[in-house]
């Protein structure tokens, strides 16, 4: 009888929706899937944002902003969670993303929805990190994989439905409304993991002082980034002040990854790279993709924001297919042929805004930008953890989604300033893509370094 029982309990603890786990699953999953229905939702409904506040000039700040305090936020929350536990630096940056939804959600000019983007962004960062203690301190070992993938799932299917829902708010109720109306269901989830989050014993630090170091590079690169956005746009000056502050970032946030990144070394170096370079190129060409639709072509915010869902849809397609081929076939392989698909994709979109082009050409191109990503993003990941150790696996990791988020900040900033200097037509437009294909062109040179002569142990 007692044997019986027991193996009905460890088919119980099989999964991640029994009754132990199943509020904590459904919340963390949630909470994922808003922050995830955020990020897609506001590169929707931006343009009409930026239309209704007259924020031009900070379009490109909006996004680049909460990408750079999220770096901060995943730094603070990481040290606060390994010394404290992983359940205040959560309270901490829900109510952080909550305040930042509403100061958004309420601006009335664009320097106040900037304002809240920022603290949004940080608290974002820092939410992902935290989330990612809570699942290793309620869940055995045993589920991790189960949990992860459900993340994973959660941010699929924003990417799908996200840009179409956000743009039919927009255009029935408000674009107020597709930042408060979040609010709410955050807090809802977050109550659904606090039962659980009771159970979590709290950490005690070894007495050692706080290790301040990363964080204060993790605010130097973001201030750099800030900086970046804000100075290049005066005159005489401006420029110069600019390329100090984006140096700034840059070498804060080198000190945050190893060796050799910026000289994009062979092996791991090449990888984490590549994997800026890559962020840098999709994000800071996607923000004005549905901008330019809604503005040159007249599209609505719904119907532009299905080119976000297509690239969504190559994007999982093609992640889908690299995983089915497996190692049969090498990662260099797929991140050289990722690299040039973004390539491709960034110079049709340059075109289309150049020439005036069908805007058939831009979502078609930015499909296929979709597909070089889905085939980058998961090899270079599977890279990261190749080239590491079980003692550095957590600074390589977290020195690769630095680079998502530092790379995308950076080429938002820059092509802010192009934007606005272009004269915001068409020809603007072009400019922001062609940064975007030489930073392409950068991540197919990097691309071919990925592999290591001698691999480590």
């Amino acid at each position: 009888m007692t044997g019986e029982r027991t193996i009905a309990e460890n088919r119980e603890a099989a999964g991640i929706l029994n009754r132990r786990y199943r509020w904590v699953t459904t919340g963390t999953v949630a909470l994922v899937f808003f922050s995830a229905f955020e990020s897609l939702a506001v590169t929707t409904v931006m343009p009409v944002v930026s239309a209704d506040l007259n924020g031009e000039a900070l379009y490109a700040l909006a996004f680049a902003g909460p990408l750079a305090t999220g770096i901060i936020g995943m730094v603070g929350a990481g040290t606060w969670a390994d010394r404290r536990g992983p359940v205040v630096p959560l309270y901490a940056s829900v109510a952080a993303f909550v305040i930042g939804l509403l100061i958004a959600g309420v601006a009335w000019t664009m320097d106040l929805f900037v304002v809240g983007r920022l603290v949004q962004g940080l608290g974002g960062g820092g939410l992902t990190v935290a989330l990612y203690v809570v699942v290793a301190r309620v869940f055995p070992a045993e589920l991790h994989p189960k949990v992860f993938a459900a993340f994973a799932a959660a941010w699929v299917i924003p990417s799908l439905v996200g840009p179409f829902i956000s743009g039919i708010v927009a255009e029935t109720l408000s674009w107020h409304w597709v930042f408060l109306g979040v609010v709410g269901l955050v807090i809802v989830a977050l109550a659904m993991i606090i039962p659980s989050l009771r159970s979590i014993e709290r950490t005690h630090g070894d007495g050692a002082r706080f290790p301040a170091r990363r964080l204060v590079l993790a605010t130097l690169a973001a201030g750099g980034v800030l900086g970046l956005s804000l100075l290049g746009r005066l005159p005489t000056v401006g420029w110069p002040l600019a390329l100090g502050f984006g140096a700034l970032a840059v070498i804060a946030v080198a000190r945050l990854m190893p060796r050799g990144v910026l000289r994009a070394t062979h092996g791991l170096p090449s990888v984490i790279a590549l994997r800026g370079l890559a962020a840098a190129a999709f994000i800071g060409a996607e923000v004005y993709v549905p901008y330019l639709l809604t503005r040159e072509y007249a599209f609505s915010p719904s119907v532009a924001g299905l080119a976000l869902t297509f690239a969504a849809l190559s994007w999982s397609g093609a992640s889908t297919v690299q995983g089915r081929i497996g190692l049969r076939l090498e990662s260099v392989v797929f991140v050289r042929i990722g690299a040039l698909l973004i390539l491709v994709s960034t110079v049709t979109a340059a075109l289309t805004a150049a020439l005036h082009l069908s805007p058939v050409v831009l979502i078609i191109g930015w499909t296929i930008a979709g597909a070089g990503m889905g085939l980058v993003y998961p090899r270079t990941s599977i890279m990261v953890l190749t080239y590491s150790t079980t003692v550095d696996q957590g600074f390589n990791s977290s020195a690769m989604s630095i680079a998502d988020s530092l790379g995308g900040a950076l080429a938002l900033a820059v092509t802010g300033i192009l934007f606005t200097v272009a004269g915001s037509g068409l020809w603007a437009f072009a400019a922001v893509f062609a940064l975007a294909v030489v930073l392409s062109i950068g991540a197919s040179a990097v691309a071919p370094r990925v592999t290591a002569s001698v691999m480590r142990g």
